[in-house]
């Protein structure tokens, strides 16, 4: 999947507006005014790309699917969360011009789906976040 999409210069494009989209989006935005780590973009490029099957950067760089999960544990999600993230990360989609094949996109969809309620399950105050888990990898029939 990750070559089908254009590669590199595709997730960053997707990351760059799906950030902006959530940042635009009312309920979305609230991380984003704590301020963020000025490589943001580029390392949730990198973290989609390797779960599309692209190079292991993000895990090199960062630690994995834990250290993931970590940034966002414990600081709670609303109700609508999850649609409202999935729903920005398509429209991303659109907006960085990968490829409109209904197969792509409903792996794009199904990855974002699972992986918003992974976060959520995290979301409450205390949650823990094992240490060690790998990055997924997706692929055109759902997780590797």
């Amino acid at each position: 999947m990750f070559e089908f999409a254009g590669g590199e210069p595709a997730f960053l494009a997707l990351a760059a507006a799906h950030h902006e989209r959530c940042f635009q989006d009312p309920e979305l935005n609230h991380p984003f005014s704590h301020g963020m780590n000025p490589q943001h973009i580029e390392n949730l490029a990198a973290y989609w790309a390797e779960v599309f099957g692209g190079p292991a950067r993000y895990s090199e760089s960062h630690g994995g699917h834990s250290a993931m999960l970590a940034i966002h544990a414990g600081k709670g999600a609303g109700d609508d969360f999850g649609p409202r993230f999935v729903a920005c990360f398509m429209q991303a989609a659109d907006d960085a011009r990968l490829p409109d094949d209904p197969d792509f996109r409903a792996g794009l969809r199904s990855y974002m789906e699972w992986a918003t309620r992974e976060v959520v399950s995290y979301a409450p105050h205390g949650a823990e976040v094992p240490a060690g888990l790998p990055v997924p990898r997706w692929s055109w029939n759902g997780p590797e």
